[in-house]
C-alpha cells in the first residue's frame, strides 16, 4: 500500500490536493493490478470447473475494462505535475472533475467486479462434494 506523508501547515491547498489525488490514484492502480490478478483467476475457475459462458463473457468484459480503466489511470498519474502548473479557475475544474469522472468510473467497474465474484461463488455452492 502507497504511504501517504503528513501534510505540513506550509503546504499550499493545491499541494495537499495533489498529494491526496495522487495517492488515491496510487490506491486505485494497485487495486485494479489485483483485480486483473483475480480475474485471471476467475478465467481458470470458469473453464475447468463452471465452464458457463454468461460468465465467461463477463469475465472478459471485466478484463477489457480493467486494462482499459488501467492505461486511462496510469496516464493520469504520469499527468499529475501539470495541475501545478494551473494558473486558472477553468483549469482547476478540469483536473478536478477529471479525478471525480475517474472516481465515479472506479468504483462502477469495482461494483461490476463484485458481481462477478457473487455469480461465481453462487455457482460454485452449486456443485455437490461426494
Amino acid at each position: 500500500m502507497n504511504k501517504m506523508k503528513l501534510f505540513h501547515t506550509t503546504e499550499s491547498d493545491n499541494s495537499i490536493m495533489l498529494k491526496k489525488d495522487k495517492a488515491e490514484i496510487g490506491n486505485w492502480i494497485e487495486n485494479l493490478e489485483f483485480v486483473n490478478e483475480e480475474l485471471e483467476y476467475f478465467d481458470k475457475i470458469e473453464h475447468k470447473i463452471l465452464k458457463n459462458n454468461s460468465i465467461n463473457q463477463l469475465i472478459q468484459t471485466l478484463k477489457r475494462g480493467n486494462t482499459l480503466k488501467l492505461g486511462i489511470l496510469y496516464r493520469n498519474e504520469n499527468n499529475m505535475s501539470k495541475i501545478m502548473e494551473c494558473d486558472s479557475m477553468q483549469c482547476d475544474a478540469y483536473y478536478l472533475n477529471n479525478h471525480e469522472k475517474n472516481r465515479i468510473s472506479y468504483i462502477e467497474h469495482l461494483k461490476l467486479h463484485n458481481q462477478l465474484k457473487i455469480k461465481i461463488y453462487e455457482r460454485l455452492l452449486e456443485f455437490k462434494t461426494s
